[in-house]
């Protein structure tokens, strides 16, 4: 056998498709088979890890299965505090305006769109841990109420609409198109055979 090196010569180096921070190096990367999670999926875990510890921190502490959509209020309520979108009070002269040309001590909220999202995500982690859909506290009419409320308030307080857009119709069917052109010329549509 010949161990002389040779001039044609193949490197292999180990790809992944979306690489993590911690996958830097060939071989922990090589380590790990599976792809690392969409963006979505990263999301959900960490809205998943942060409700989960919203109810560690609860008094008393609070367990998943004992969790209604009370609670999930209480965390929807909770979370305004870190929220950066200026909601307008009656009272305010900015009330119903989109842009704001002037400060005002208005509160900052969590933006619906936020809320709505966090929700969806929230609702389906429920379920992939074991959570059944009919018990799902993130899917419960109270949250869906109050979702409906924030998009109403804000939508007016902002002088932003949140409706949502129409879906064209698909256009007519081919098909009737053409039944209508193979009619002879000169004969009415509704001309039958007698």
């Amino acid at each position: 056998m010949d161990t002389r090196p040779s001039d044609d010569f193949t490197i292999t180096i180990p790809l992944t498709i979306n690489p993590s921070p911690s996958s830097s190096t060939p071989a922990a990367s090589s380590s790990s088979s599976l792809p690392s999670p969409s963006r979505y999926e990263s999301q959900k875990r960490r809205d998943w890890n942060t409700f989960g510890q919203y109810l560690k921190n609860h008094r008393p502490p609070l367990s998943l299965e004992r969790c209604s959509g009370a609670h999930v209020l209480e965390f929807l309520r909770y979370l305004d505090q870190f929220g950066k979108t200026k909601v307008h009070t009656q009272m305010c002269p900015f009330y119903g305006h989109p842009n704001q040309p002037a400060p005002c001590p208005c509160p900052l909220r969590q933006a619906w769109g936020s809320l709505d999202a966090l929700i969806g995500r929230l609702r389906a982690a429920y379920e992939e841990n074991g959570g059944r859909p009919e018990t799902n506290p993130f899917g419960a009419r109270a949250v869906r109420l109050y979702l409906r409320e924030v998009r109403d308030i804000q939508s007016k307080a902002r002088g932003i609409s949140y409706e949502k857009k129409k879906r064209k119709k698909p256009p007519p069917a081919a098909s009737a198109a053409n039944d209508h052109q193979m009619l002879p010329h000169g004969s009415p549509p509704s001309a039958g055979c007698a």
